[in-house]
């Protein structure tokens, strides 16, 4: 089991920044990928970036240039640093962590509660 806390939300007005956190901990699984997705009122949930263990990137095109995902492997923490927020960037944000057993190396996938991040114009 991996257990996710995430924190960082909020009301920013346009033009603003957040900073997102998401701890995952475990006492046996071994962390992997880690991304944030994001779900605005009425829509599905779309991924805004994922960042892999060995520090490889990818953004929503929505988001580039804009965000930027890290992450401190020896603390399994994944962060999203949120500059230029946009009325379109509202919605709540869950943080998503694959994370593998290594005595069945089975993979499994956990999400965050999700945190609310309110852009206003």
């Amino acid at each position: 089991q991996v257990q996710l806390v995430e924190s960082g939300g909020g009301l920013v007005q346009t033009g603003g920044s957040l900073r997102l956190s998401c701890a995952a901990s475990s006492s046996i699984f071994t962390i992997n990928t880690m991304a944030w997705y994001r779900r605005a009122a009425g829509n599905q949930r779309e991924l805004v970036a994922s960042i892999s263990a060995t520090g490889t990137t990818n953004y929503a095109d929505s988001v580039k240039g804009r965000f930027t995902i890290s992450r401190d492997n020896a603390k399994n923490t994944m962060y999203l640093q949120m500059n230029s927020l946009k009325t379109e960037d509202t919605g709540v944000y869950y943080c998503k962590v694959s994370g593998t057993n290594p005595r069945t190396m089975n993979n499994y996938f956990y999400w965050g509660q999700g945190t609310q991040v309110t852009v206003s114009s």
